[in-house]
């Protein structure tokens, strides 16, 4: 009897907490190709670090993908897939140019690794490929979603509150809006270059 009613107990703690998160939804138009959506910081609250490391891949003499989302604390690899050496390095972080960084240059088959502890886009190059590039979106919270071809993103899990959303392209204006979470919630962005 007393297990029955820790198991219910239990089962009735997970569907509330489950009952308490929602989405977010919407479109970014205005603008071709992928964006990242995220909540942006969160006042009092921090998230533990992902322990999965993306893979961002040197193949073809392209970065594959061209753009990855990631959370804050987020490690990423760098592999290089192709018969020539490469290099990955980045000016800035958010628009600061004091977290630019150089990962240097090597050849096929290898990895190397860092840790974006800073949010912000990050502008990828290779100065072996002058033609290379890619951007890395560090996202303050785990609540982030990169928009399929329509432009149209979908955020899950995301507590019940109140957040201020941000819509991040290449080349255009980031845009930041007030957003409601109580199941669902809905933000539409227009971004211009």
């Amino acid at each position: 009897m007393k297990r029955s009613l820790m198991v219910v107990a239990v089962l009735l703690g997970a569907l509330s907490a489950a009952a308490s998160a929602g989405t977010i939804s919407g479109k970014v138009s205005g603008v071709n190709g992928d964006s990242v959506v995220y909540v942006e910081a969160i006042a009092g609250k921090t998230f533990p670090a992902p322990t999965e490391k993306p893979v961002i891949d040197q193949k073809g003499l392209k970065f594959q993908p061209n753009l990855v989302a990631v959370q804050q604390g987020t490690t990423v690899e760098f592999l290089n897939s192709d018969t020539v050496a490469h290099n990955a390095f980045w000016i800035s972080v958010g628009g600061n140019k004091k977290l630019g960084h150089n990962l240097g240059t090597w050849p096929q088959g290898e990895k190397k690794a860092f840790k974006f502890d800073n949010p912000g886009a990050v502008p990828l190059l290779c100065n072996v490929h002058p033609e290379m590039s890619a951007y890395i979106v560090v996202a303050p919270t785990p609540y982030f979603a990169v928009t399929d071809q329509s432009g149209s993103y979908k955020i899950e899990n995301v507590p019940d509150g109140s957040y201020t959303v941000a819509a991040w392209h290449e080349g255009a204006k980031k845009q930041s809006k007030p957003v409601a979470v109580s199941g669902e919630g809905k933000a539409d962005f227009t971004l211009s270059k």
